[in-house]
């Protein structure tokens, strides 16, 4: 196993990984599996984030466009006018960076622009050829995720010959990419997509063999924050994922996990401080 990088070098400071990071979610989107239209307005997402900063966050990753599946697109303008206002009234009023949950090269830049410091792109570079070039152009964090096929897809090809390899393979092809566009690895972060083009068994089986991931040398975040495959194995709604979300960012961590996104900011932070003391 290697060890994961120790900083994650963003556009305006370095984020230290030697405790697990917490990113808090913010879902400015009247349609996410979770938190749909509750933080739509300007104001009830700006208190939001606020919150999820005094709970413990060191990120906040901010959405305008759902990519829970079977969700429709969202066009550009919609999306940045979702994005925009929320950003631009943080980036004076929090200490922590904020990243753009995006996978559109138009929004990245707006959005880094207003004061993002990190990209979170779920396609890993793969929807948008002109996203590695506007993230390398705003020095941002970068964080490259594995899917399959747009979220109005996605969960029709969940099957593999080999998902660990197919996973890799992936994350490789789009950190090439990245550093092909100029982008510096020290800066980039690999997400396996927990929940993103994934059958029940295969979300375990990637949390199950995270530790595989690491020989990619790049930081590994996790997002399964009240997941259905969480739901499946505990037969339990949305709102009632607490504990099962504890135990997959747990084991997450122990696996080798440097960054978790998560909704329950302040019980997931001392979740993953806990199970990294513990390993």
């Amino acid at each position: 196993m290697t060890a994961s990088p120790v900083n994650w070098e963003l556009s305006r400071r370095t984020l230290p990984l030697d405790r697990p990071q917490v990113m808090g979610i913010l879902n400015v989107t009247p349609d996410s599996f979770s938190d749909g239209n509750r933080f739509f307005s300007l104001e009830a997402a700006v208190e939001r984030a606020l919150e999820l900063e005094r709970e413990g966050a060191d990120i906040i990753d901010i959405g305008g466009e759902s990519t829970r599946p079977n969700a429709p697109a969202v066009g550009v303008a919609e999306e940045l006018d979702r994005v925009l206002p929320v950003i631009e009234a943080l980036a004076g009023k929090l200490s922590v960076p904020i990243s753009v949950d995006t996978y559109k090269a138009e929004v990245a830049r707006a959005a880094c622009a207003a004061g993002a410091e990190i990209v979170n792109d779920v396609s890993g570079l793969g929807f948008d050829p002109a996203m590695a070039a506007a993230v390398a152009r705003a020095d941002a964090g970068l964080v490259v995720m594995h899917t399959r096929g747009r979220p109005d897809r996605m969960q029709a090809e969940t099957r593999y010959d080999d998902l660990i390899a197919e996973v890799k393979d992936y994350l490789r092809d789009s950190l090439a990419r990245a550093e092909a566009a100029g982008i510096n690895p020290c800066r980039i972060v690999i997400d396996p997509g927990i929940g993103f083009a994934k059958s029940l068994q295969g979300n375990l089986e990637l949390i199950r063999r995270l530790s595989e991931l690491l020989t990619l040398g790049r930081p590994i975040l996790v997002g399964p924050s009240r997941k259905s495959f969480i739901g499946a194995v505990l037969g339990k709604g949305e709102d009632a994922r607490l504990f099962g979300t504890a135990a997959a960012v747990a084991v997450s961590i122990a696996h080798g996990a440097s960054i978790v996104r998560v909704h329950d900011v302040a019980a997931m932070r001392d979740v993953a401080v806990m199970a990294r003391a513990l390993v």
